[in-house]
């Protein structure tokens, strides 16, 4: 069996941006299941779906296209986890195209868990201006966040996929710009394992939305829990997004299992997501928030 599930984001996606995140949902989703079509590792899967939304200028919030702070800088969050529970991330980087291989270098070559700021664009071996990766997609909506406060029909929208490779390992990664006109150095829930992004042996999990509120709730470890406890996946699924709810925050999850099956849900607005599998695919930008489940 093997599966993969991505997401773009949850919360605001304009009308006319549907479009450009559906094609781009599809083009890293089948990036990943070729990965996995082809023997390659759930890690090695993830990384090609998430690089392929970081790299992704018409869409998504991640890497090229990533939110500024209120400063204009683009600073950005990655995390990866493995089900044999190494993981990697880092935090507030400038520098990285890719946040998520700079995630996994962490994972692979340190022996540290997350490096944050100065210290992880150190660690880039390629770095890139931090202006290329400011896009006139969201020089726009940072103008919409200096006139009004808020986040504009351009949202912030992180990306994040889970996959099963046909080993039945897990491994699930988190990518994010973070929020639009945060105080510099902020640091959402993406990459802090447990909140954002979390791998076991039983479970893959990324999540988006109200980052802070996801970092409160614990939100991605809670929902692994309850599953571990034998919580039937949707019912796991909503109270991870009740807990969320009660903070007056927004969000969603994606959730595979080692077993193959699937879970979506988000209580925002919006959201993003898409998945295949050897019996059948799917991709999705807006629909009615609840939980969805397949296999």
């Amino acid at each position: 069996m093997i599966a993969i599930v991505i997401h773009g984001g949850a919360g605001k996606i304009a009308s006319e941006d549907r479009a450009p995140y559906l094609a781009g949902l599809l083009r890293a989703r089948d990036a990943g299941y070729q990965v996995l079509a082809d023997g390659g590792t759930a890690i090695a899967a993830i990384l090609a779906a998430v690089t392929t939304m970081e790299d992704d200028e018409d869409a998504f919030n991640a890497g090229t296209g990533g939110a500024p702070n209120r400063a204009g800088t683009v600073e950005c969050d990655a995390a990866i986890m493995s089900a044999d529970g190494t993981s990697g991330a880092v935090a507030a980087v400038t520098r990285a195209k890719n946040p998520v291989l700079l995630a996994d270098k962490v994972r692979l070559a340190s022996p540290h868990a997350l490096i944050v700021g100065p210290g992880a664009d150190a660690l880039v071996e390629d770095p890139i201006d931090n202006a290329k990766l400011l896009t006139p997609r969201m020089r726009v909506a940072l103008e919409w966040w200096r006139e009004n406060q808020q986040s504009g029909p351009k949202g912030s929208n992180t990306v994040g996929a889970v996959a099963l490779d046909d080993r039945g390992r897990l491994a699930a990664a988190t990518s994010t710009g973070g929020m639009l006109g945060k105080w510099p150095g902020r640091v959402g829930d993406a990459p802090l394992v447990g909140a954002g992004t979390y791998a076991a042996h039983h479970v893959g999990i990324s999540c988006t939305g109200d980052g802070e509120a996801f970092i409160r709730a614990v939100t991605s470890k809670g929902l692994a829990d309850r599953l571990r406890a034998g919580v039937e996946l949707g019912a796991a699924v909503q109270s991870a997004l009740d807990e969320v709810a009660v903070q007056n925050a927004t969000g969603g999850v994606i959730v595979l299992t080692a077993d193959g099956h699937i879970a979506s849900g988000f209580n925002a607005r919006d959201m993003a997501y898409a998945w295949r599998t050897p019996g059948g695919a799917d991709a999705c930008v807006s629909a009615e928030p609840g939980v969805r489940l397949v296999g």
